[in-house]
C-alpha cells in the first residue's frame, strides 16, 4: 500500500511538473458551458474556436500551434476559481480567455494575477474586473459607459421622465450597471421612482413588479441576465405593466426570445455590436460562422473571436511566452481591427469602444443606434 501511495504521489508530482511541448502554445478558456447561463459560454466558445482554427490553419503563431484547453465553470463563481487554478497548475497555460459573467471573472482574476498568467475577458463589463491587477484585460466596454448609454437613450430618445429599476442583487454585473443607470438618469433630470431587487434563479417576480406598477414608471430598467429577464417581461405584461423594458448586454442570448416570447417585444438593450451589421468584417465573420456552426453568430461569439485574436496578435509581438512578456504585448494593443470594432486598450486595460442600442422586434434584435465613448 505504501508503495502504491508513493507511486501515485510521484505521478501527481510529475503531472504538475509537466512542461508544455516546445511546438505548442497552450491557451486556457473558462466559461459557463452548462448551467443557467450556458448560452454565454457556448456562444463565446464558438468564436474562440473559429479564431483557433483560423490561426492553426495558417500554420500557427511563430511556428507553434495553438492548443485550446477549455473548462466548464457551470456559471458559478466558486467553480470559476477552481477551473482557473487547474488551467494554471495542471495544464500550464500561457494565457487565459474568459469569462462572460463579471462575478466569475472576479473570482478567477486574482488567481491569474498571482500566477502572472495574462487573462482576457471577452465581455465582463464590471469595472472591478481589470482592477484585480495588471495581468487582467478585457476587450469590451465597461458598465459606467453602458449604463450612461441606456440612461441617455431612455431620457432623450424615449423621453422618459421616470424610471424604475429591477436588479439582480446576486450579480456584480447587475448591481454595478443598476447603480450607474440610476446616477446618470437622475443627473439628466429624470427620477428613479422605485429600485427593487431579485436573486438569480428566482422565478416569481410578482411582488417586486406590483410595487413598480403602482409607481407607473415611464421605463423599467432590468440589467440582469436573459434567464430571468425573459420571465420578468412575461410577468410584467401579464400584470398590465406596459412600460418599455431596458437592459444591458446580459440580455444577449437566443434564449431571451424563447423565454420572453411576445412579452419582450419592443424592449431595448445595449450591446457590444450588431451581428446584423453590413460591415464587411462582420459579414465575412458571419459567413465563416454559418459554415462551421450552421447558424447566425451572436455578439458574444464575435467578442470571443476578438478576444482570442487580440491574444494571438500579442503572442506574435511578444519576445517570449513568459507571463511578463505576454502581459506587455497585450497591454500595447492599439487599433486592432476586430469584428466588433477597432480595439485599443487603455491604461486600465479596458477597451475603448462604441456601444449599440438594439430593439427586440420580430423575435430578434434590430439595430437602433451607435453610441461612441
Amino acid at each position: 500500500m505504501k508503495r502504491l501511495l508513493s507511486t501515485l504521489a510521484l505521478a501527481v508530482l510529475l503531472a504538475s511538473c509537466a512542461k508544455v511541448p516546445d511546438n505548442e502554445i497552450r491557451v486556457g478558456e473558462f466559461g459557463s458551458m452548462t448551467g443557467g447561463t450556458a448560452t454565454f459560454g457556448q456562444t463565446t466558445h464558438e468564436g474562440i474556436m473559429l479564431a483557433v482554427d483560423e490561426v492553426n490553419a495558417a500554420g500557427g503563431i511563430n511556428g507553434k500551434m495553438v492548443k485550446l484547453v477549455s473548462e466548464d465553470d457551470r456559471g458559478k463563481a466558486e467553480e470559476a476559481a477552481t477551473v482557473v487554478n487547474k488551467l494554471i497548475s495542471r495544464d500550464h497555460v500561457h494565457a487565459i480567455l474568459g469569462e462572460v459573467a463579471s462575478s466569475n471573472s472576479l473570482a478567477a482574476a486574482p488567481i491569474a494575477q498571482r500566477a502572472q498568467v495574462p487573462m482576457i475577458s471577452p465581455s465582463s463589463t464590471n469595472p472591478k474586473v481589470t482592477q484585480q491587477g495588471d495581468y487582467i484585460f478585457r476587450i469590451c466596454f465597461i458598465d459606467p459607459f453602458q449604463g450612461k448609454v441606456m440612461a441617455k437613450f431612455g431620457r432623450e430618445t424615449l423621453k422618459a421622465k421616470t424610471a424604475a429599476i429591477l436588479r439582480d442583487k446576486s450579480a456584480d454585473y447587475s448591481v454595478g450597471l443598476a447603480d450607474v443607470f440610476a446616477r446618470e438618469f437622475a443627473a439628466m433630470g429624470g427620477s428613479i421612482v422605485m429600485d427593487q431587487a431579485y436573486q438569480a434563479k428566482d422565478v416569481d417576480f410578482k411582488s417586486q413588479l406590483t410595487g413598480i406598477r403602482e409607481k407607473k414608471p415611464d421605463i423599467l430598467f432590468v440589467p440582469g441576465y436573459y434567464t430571468e429577464v425573459g420571465l420578468i417581461a412575461k410577468q410584467a405584461r401579464e400584470m398590465g405593466l406596459k412600460a418599455p423594458l431596458l437592459g444591458g448586454d446580459g440580455w444577449e442570448s437566443p434564449e431571451l426570445y424563447t423565454i420572453g416570447g411576445k412579452a419582450i417585444e419592443g424592449s431595448y438593450f445595449s450591446n457590444h455590436c450588431s451581428p446584423h451589421s453590413k460591415e464587411k468584417s462582420v459579414v465575412d465573420f458571419a459567413a465563416k460562422h454559418r459554415a462551421k456552426y450552421h447558424k447566425e453568430p451572436g455578439a458574444l461569439t464575435m467578442l470571443g473571436y476578438d478576444a482570442a485574436m487580440v491574444l494571438f496578435d500579442a503572442i506574435k509581438r511578444a519576445p517570449s511566452l513568459k507571463g511578463p512578456d505576454l502581459r506587455g504585448a497585450i497591454a500595447a494593443t492599439k487599433n486592432f481591427p476586430g469584428v466588433t470594432g477597432n480595439i485599443t486598450l487603455d491604461a486600465e486595460r479596458n477597451a475603448v469602444k462604441s456601444a449599440v442600442v438594439l430593439q427586440v422586434k420580430g423575435g430578434r434584435d434590430q439595430y437602433v443606434a451607435t453610441v461612441n465613448p
